[in-house]
């Protein structure tokens, strides 16, 4: 056991993230400051307060023995940054404090469940990770470990089920019990959501299966959350090694939504609709909170695995969260858009309407690098429409970021490869969208980040970029004949 571990991330932080500037991090976007970040963790409401969680490593930007970083909020936009919460320190998590959820007590204290790692290196030499379900209960700062940690581990298993591939709890209180839904690998080798409830949160039973995979989107499925929304049951999680299915779903680390009926009886989802979370580059393992005025809000690591190796090599941290994002159901799919917190921080309204472009145009007044701007596109002739229209942002004589709609096949693609990224990823991305007389892209930019959202949150699109920051400039343009209205912002945190 590792007994100073907290106290050494603590002042660790504590010596280098005041040096970090104002100018080297994103305006609204949650960052480690220091060391790397990557999945959400315990998203939840504690004494009126909106408290996040991250996978965490504070010594370098790479993925290493997790901890929990944290930070709290009022509104999901300015965020104050609190101590680490937990370090890899006791016998059953020295290898690693894996992703979780908390929820506030009925006494007051503030209860966060997660993965604890242990490595164990077989005669063979091959390492396995054992994975159990560990609890801390604090004040909002402070954390204690739960003297009988573990409180769920490989015995609560259905049959088949793996004690390496077992983790991500998502905890929640509902009638008076507490449940959670955890990531488990089935026997099969795909992945599977298993239910568990608890009177006290601390005692723990096994329940059911509520959704399986039969390796037909991905493997393991990770980081999983469920709850009602508008009438249905909504299931999220991030498979590991998806194969790409058309457009809808891209290879490797994905977002997966399953919308159906809960079928009490059993308690088993019953699926009605499948498709992808984000269609961007960047998101991964969201997590949601329910609003004390009682709306559904999302978060997600705004980055991939399949690309994070390439980072700014000037920056004391790696990774972001996503814009938190308020959740709807419309036609039996999931709708996102942006929390409408955001738009407190407007500024400097510059709109315009029925301009017309066929080749390209800059408008005055619509630059930037903090801004938030929906452009709608209409064909000048239904009987010919542009063969397309592109948005270009982030740019410069050398840079650029566009968003193009291609009204053939109906899609937009986003292409990054002018980005700032001197490595070869993944830069193009395209995604389909559904038929609509006119198209509606809103644009919401911050120094490492694009997030599109398509006809009021039909479709959601992350993508990190890392153009410098003097890369401000806007323009359009079309090959035929388009007619856009434009409502620009500057948003200033």
């Amino acid at each position: 056991m590792k007994k100073n571990d907290l106290q050494k991330a603590r002042t660790f932080e504590n010596k280098y993230l005041p040096h970090l500037s104002e100018d080297d991090k994103p305006r609204f976007h949650i960052v480690g400051g220091v060391g790397w970040i990557n999945d959400p963790n315990g998203f939840s409401v504690y004494k009126g307060e909106y408290h996040l969680f991250f996978q965490y490593y504070p010594y370098g930007v790479n993925w290493n023995d997790m901890h929990w970083g944290h930070v709290k909020t009022k509104d999901f936009i300015r965020w104050e940054r609190l101590p680490c919460a937990l370090a890899p320190d006791q016998s059953y998590d020295k290898d690693g404090c894996f992703s979780g959820g908390a929820v506030e007590l009925p006494d007051g204290r503030h209860l966060i469940i997660y993965t604890g790692v242990k490595n164990i290196r077989r005669s063979n030499g091959v390492v396995e990770s054992y994975q159990t379900q560990c609890i801390a209960t604090g004040d909002g700062v402070n954390y204690t470990k739960y003297e009988n940690n573990p409180v769920i581990d490989a015995q609560t298993l259905p049959e088949g089920g793996s004690e390496l591939d077992f983790r991500d709890p998502k905890i929640w209180e509902e009638d008076g019990k507490f449940y959670l839904v955890v990531g488990n690998r089935a026997a099969d080798g795909s992945g599977s959501i298993l239910l568990y409830e608890s009177e006290n949160a601390f005692d723990w039973k096994y329940v059911s299966t509520v959704a399986s995979c039969h390796n037909q989107f991905g493997s393991m499925w990770e980081c999983p959350d469920f709850f009602e929304l508008d009438g249905k049951h909504v299931l999220l999680t991030s498979p590991q090694d998806m194969y790409s299915m058309g457009l809808e779903f891209h290879p490797g680390h994905s977002t997966l939504c399953i919308i159906g009926d809960f079928d009490r009886n059993i308690n088993h989802l019953i699926r009605k609709n499948v498709h992808a979370v984000d269609y961007g580059t960047d998101f991964y393992a969201m997590q949601t909170v329910k609003t004390l005025d009682g709306r559904r809000v999302m978060i997600g690591w705004m980055q991939s695995w399949e690309t994070c190796g390439c980072k700014l090599k000037n920056l004391p941290y790696f990774g972001q969260m996503s814009l938190p994002r308020e959740l709807s159901i419309r036609d039996g799919r999931l709708i996102q858009n942006p929390v409408r917190e955001i738009e407190n921080y407007r500024s400097v309204k510059v709109g315009y309407h029925n301009i017309v472009i066929s080749d390209e145009t800059h408008l005055q007044g619509v630059s930037g690098r903090f801004i938030d701007m929906t452009v709608t596109v209409r064909s000048s002739n239904v009987n010919k429409p542009y063969r397309y229209f592109k948005i270009s942002v982030a740019k410069d004589g050398e840079r650029v970021t566009t968003i193009r709609h291609k009204p053939e096949n109906n899609t937009i693609r986003v292409d990054r490869s002018c980005s700032g990224f001197p490595h070869d990823i993944v830069n193009v991305r395209d995604f389909p969208i559904f038929s609509h007389d006119e198209l509606k892209i809103r644009i919401i930019l911050d120094r490492f980040s694009l997030e599109i959202f398509v006809n009021d949150g039909e479709q959601a699109a992350s993508f990190v970029i890392y153009t410098p920051i003097t890369a401000d400039s806007v323009s359009f343009n079309a090959d035929g004949t388009a007619i856009i209205d434009v409502e620009k912002y500057d948003l200033v945190v």
